[in-house]
């Protein structure tokens, strides 16, 4: 047995957006059967799943076994990862730990998210406790209102930052337009991004992430395993993970994640590489400051010099380090528990060389940033083919 490397060797997708008719289970089912024809695998060939999803989202209380039973797996094992926002990057990291463990050979991970099951009153309330509910939630705090903060703070250290905001609407709407799973298949130009209203201040409506329904699924094996189906496997090369207070009025600086920081300095070091030797990313834009405070928490840039990256173009499709080709969760949509896997299939896509129209050529080194809430967990991922 050799279990040294782990790769990903199929991959499956739904579309995002609103999926009124389809159950939770169902969206699974379909990711979980593209993934399955992808690998050139059967279910018979699954040791476990690993399940992400938020579950305060959906009627049922214990989602992973629902799921479980209605996939056909029942009996195997299969367990619930919960990050909020970044539960699908956790579930690949559980997936891998079991596969180097020496545990599993193959494990399904399956991210899936029904962000419309509830009202829109419970959906509202439950992203209003996103902070700390003893010291910060109690008093009206939001995500576009953390956000904003954070927009704000970057904007009295650095500089006028709402060009820098746009440009990165306009490259994820422009992005998003060639995915097929997109929700958003539209561009849009800078006057529209800033004739949008205002959510909170200096964040418009285009700069906002919309909630969606959705799955994503990606096959995990071990080496031999891998090296063994007639895809080309994308080696998970190195992973990170770290967190942050809950609390955002106890941290140091309003214009870094630190646990982004330590997840992405973890996951240069497993795979040696650093981050001029990225070539495509995917990162949790949430908002359109996250995206620029992911640039310079990952190394693309000096602190400071993200806004400027942005409008530069340096991370449009052809620049220098492309950053969110399918549109990211802008554009795409943010189904919370299928969100991390949904980046980890892009990046697949993109350093197989089948992301169509979106395609970053010559891609053989990528990289994964999921942020859960406001930073408190990040899970970095750096994927790699062989040439």
């Amino acid at each position: 047995m050799n279990a040294d490397r782990v790769g990903i060797v199929g991959v499956g997708h739904t579309s995002f957006g609103r999926h009124a008719e389809s159950s939770v289970q169902e969206l699974a089912f379909d990711a979980l059967r593209v993934a399955l024809a992808d690998a050139g695998l059967t279910r018979d060939d699954l040791d476990a799943t690993v399940i992400a999803a938020v579950p305060e989202y959906h009627r049922q209380r214990s989602i992973a076994g629902v799921v479980q039973e209605y996939l056909g797996l029942a009996g195997r094992p299969t367990w619930l990862t919960e990050a909020a926002c970044a539960s699908g990057s956790a579930a690949v990291r559980t997936a891998w730990l079991a596969i180097r463990s020496g545990e599993h050979d193959v494990v399904a991970v399956i991210g899936c998210q029904k962000m419309t099951d509830l009202p829109t009153a419970d959906i509202l309330g439950l992203m209003g406790r996103v902070g700390d509910v003893q010291w910060e939630a109690g008093f009206g705090t939001t995500f576009p209102g953390y956000y904003a903060m954070f927009a704000q703070r970057y904007a009295h250290e650095y500089g006028d930052v709402r060009p820098s905001l746009t440009a990165v609407a306009v490259k994820n709407h422009e992005n998003g337009a060639l995915n097929p799973h997109a929700m958003f298949k539209k561009a849009v130009d800078a006057a529209k991004v800033e004739a949008s209203d205002e959510v909170a201040s200096p964040l418009r409506v285009f700069d906002c992430c919309a909630n969606a329904d959705g799955a994503a699924c990606v096959i995990l094996a071990r080496e031999d395993r891998a090296r063994a189906l007639p895809a080309r496997p994308v080696w998970i090369a190195g992973l990170g993970a770290a967190s942050d207070t809950m609390s955002v009025l106890t941290r140091e600086n309003l214009t870094s994640l630190p646990a982004a920081r330590r997840a992405a300095r973890e996951a240069y070091a497993m795979a040696g590489l650093g981050p001029t030797d990225v070539q495509v990313a995917e990162v949790h834009d949430c908002f359109t400051i996250a995206e620029i405070l992911a640039y310079e928490d990952l190394g693309f840039c000096e602190p400071g010099a993200g806004a400027r990256l942005a409008v530069d173009g340096a991370t449009r499709r052809g620049g220098r380090i492309p950053v969110n080709p399918d549109g990211g969760l802008k554009a795409k949509g943010h189904p919370i528990g299928a969100t991390g896997v949904s980046m980890t299939h892009e990046i697949v896509k993109q350093l197989r060389g089948e992301a169509g129209p979106r395609q970053v050529q010559g891609a053989r080194v990528g990289l994964t940033h999921n942020v859960g809430g406001i930073g408190q967990y990040c899970f970095v991922q750096v994927l790699m083919v062989e040439d």
